[in-house]
């Protein structure tokens, strides 16, 4: 085989390899994988944490992941902003009450669109269910050196914390408060596929 049609058959060759990545069962490669959090504090900064105790799975039929559906499962017990005594309150019942309600849960599917992708689905904290779309970057898919295939995402959002009864509030002098109601998500996501 001449060296010209060599070179034309490698990326012809990765393509074809490349086009059955998403279908198929993958599950959350921990040690890749941060699911953040942060909040305004007093108007003027923000904190944030993570949660690093977590489960799921996404089950894709389409090579692109194109409606692929994802169950994941957070433990609030092992939240984590630095600070003991603040993990400590949002343990508690003026937040997750972790005793009751050790779990958050998402169920729903990602959906291209014309931007890129979305997560759409049920976003269940406590015992409150409400749906949530948050925008995806899909980063690619590849085979490491161990011969495992991985898929990359970015996963970027807000939920209002009131809408599912983590309501504690505290107002400042000024009237501000001194812990806002919108929580911006952002989970960096690794996925491992199954054999």
């Amino acid at each position: 085989m001449s060296i010209m049609k060599t070179k034309l058959l490698i990326p012809a060759f990765l393509f074809v390899a490349n086009m059955g990545f998403g279908q198929g069962t993958w599950v959350f490669d921990k040690a890749h994988t941060e699911v953040m959090f942060s909040v305004d504090h007093l108007v003027i900064s923000e904190v944030g944490g993570k949660f690093e105790e977590f489960n799921g799975s996404v089950t894709s039929t389409q090579t692109d992941f194109d409606g692929s559906e994802i169950e994941f499962t957070v433990k609030v017990g092992p939240i984590n902003t630095g600070n003991e005594q603040r993990d400590n309150h949002l343990r508690s019942d003026d937040f997750f009450n972790a005793e009751e309600y050790p779990d958050l849960h998402f169920s729903g599917n990602l959906v291209k669109n014309t931007d890129g992708y979305e997560l759409r689905g049920d976003l269940t904290v406590r015992d409150i269910t409400g749906q949530i779309v948050f925008d995806v970057k899909y980063n690619g898919s590849v085979t490491d050196p161990w011969g495992n295939t991985k898929a990359g995402f970015k996963i970027t959002g807000t939920i209002n914390r009131f809408d599912y009864g983590l309501r504690w509030n505290t107002l400042m002098e000024s009237g501000g408060a001194v812990v806002g109601r919108e929580v911006q998500i952002v989970c960096n996501v690794e996925l491992q596929k199954q054999s």
